[in-house]
């Protein structure tokens, strides 16, 4: 087990450089095997979620090279195995290898995908996408096995704007015959990033970003290089961050485009920040007002930031409210807050947080990656010490979370037990 220990109460100060996005990189890598040459990707984080798509790409025969913040896929010896259930199990991304499979292969084999226990997160739109393709899906307790004799292009309805099954019909759709257009598609900047990834091995995907994409299947995709976007969740963890004691922090390598909806937000409460056009400078404030948040699909604002914008509210004068529409099971986060010394409450789907109050430190969980997150500034605005287990959660979607803490002031470390 892997535990952070936090003494807080510092200001901070200096840069903190973002890296390269967690959720366009776990999408990028198993796209990759669609190639039938060689993908190199650039700016990928080095995290715990990376580690996992690579051992599935072993288990795949795929070649993997990999360097600082960079990787090399090299399919031409792939074979095309069983996804083992102790591999799926690891992260919820590895459902995109099920896509990118059914697409090289007509076949794919693996265990229902593992991640963050944050609420029920079935792959039915991804399922419905591959059968509009042509597929037949088998379900075998917890493994799927879906296979077609031929993809064929189609017109596909996404019931929710799901994020995970656009990139995954996508994928599929990539090498399947004719035209297949995905309605009601996601339009997070990931899938853009993995789109453009798309287009630069041969494939002729367009509309991505928007509610419409149109992809024609190509029979073949070359070799590339290609660059994963910065990380706007890390991005915006750390805006948070710099509100609360930024003495000043400046978050740097971001889009700030990505970040709209937190950053209209902070700018409502008052926030000191100044917005460049590649980073954003912010200084932490005593007087921030109280708001009300809605999470909601891009470009609203993001239930990835939900959980550490909560930990900012803590400090408002007054009352807020966060509603979660995404997920159901989004405020893990909340007792550990309380036991700090927060004032939250919540009804349904929404929490009910009264400041500003003080934060005491203590013992927390690390329920989830973003929960961890939360935990983690919660820590460094108390007033003691905080020990945070299950640490390895926030390792998962956080490249370097203690060295980039402790290069602008920060009193922190990781301990393994």
């Amino acid at each position: 087990m892997k535990i952070l220990k936090i003494h807080g109460a510092e200001k901070l100060e200096g840069t903190i450089r973002i890296s390269g996005a967690k959720n366009a990189a776990v999408a990028l890598i198993p796209a990759a095997i669609l190639s039938d040459d060689t993908a190199t990707i650039c700016n990928v984080p080095e995290i715990t979620d990376i580690d996992a798509l690579c051992n599935i790409l072993d288990l795949l025969n795929v070649k993997v090279k990999r360097a600082t913040e960079s990787i090399v896929i090299d399919t031409k010896g792939m074979q095309n195995n069983e996804i083992s259930e102790a591999l799926a199990k690891k992260l919820r991304a590895s459902y995109y290898f099920m896509g990118a499979l059914l697409g090289k292969y007509k076949k794919a084999e693996m265990y229902f995908p593992g991640g963050c226990s944050i609420g029920s997160r079935p792959i039915d739109l991804h399922l419905k996408g591959f059968e509009a393709l042509g597929a037949t899906v088998k379900q075998e307790k917890n493994k799927y096995i879906v296979e077609a004799k031929e993809l064929k292009g189609a017109n596909i309805y996404l019931d929710i704007a799901s994020v995970g099954a656009t990139i995954n019909i996508m994928l599929a759709a990539t090498k399947a015959k004719g035209k297949t257009i995905i309605d009601n598609a996601a339009k997070e900047p990931e899938i853009v990033n993995v789109a453009t990834f798309l287009n630069n091995m041969g494939a002729k995907i367009s509309g991505a970003g928007t509610s419409t994409i149109k992809i024609i299947g190509q029979e073949h995709l070359h070799s590339c290089f290609h660059e994963v976007i910065p990380d706007r969740i890390e991005a915006g963890t750390y805006i948070i961050l710099g509100s609360l004691l930024g003495n000043p922090i400046k978050i740097d390598n971001i889009i700030p485009e990505h970040l709209d909806a937190l950053i209209s937000k902070l700018k409502e409460m008052g926030s000191n920040i100044e917005v460049g056009q590649d980073y954003v400078v912010i200084n932490s404030k005593d007087d921030y007002k109280p708001t009300i948040i809605n999470t909601a699909v891009y470009p609203g604002f993001p239930t990835d930031l939900q959980q550490p914008f909560t930990v900012l509210l803590t400090q408002a004068n007054g009352q807020s409210k966060v509603t979660e529409t995404i997920w159901e099971n989004r405020f893990m986060h909340v007792p550990y807050l309380n036991n700090l010394g927060a004032d939250i409450t919540i009804k349904g789907q929404t929490a009910t947080i009264r400041g500003k109050t003080k934060l005491k430190g203590g013992e927390v969980v690390a329920t989830d990656l973003r929960a961890g997150a939360a935990m983690v500034l919660a820590a460094l605005i108390s007033q003691e010490t905080t020990t945070i287990t299950n640490a390895e959660h926030i390792l998962r979607g956080y490249e370097g979370i203690v060295d980039k803490l402790e290069a602008v002031g920060a009193k922190i470390e990781l301990i393994e037990i």
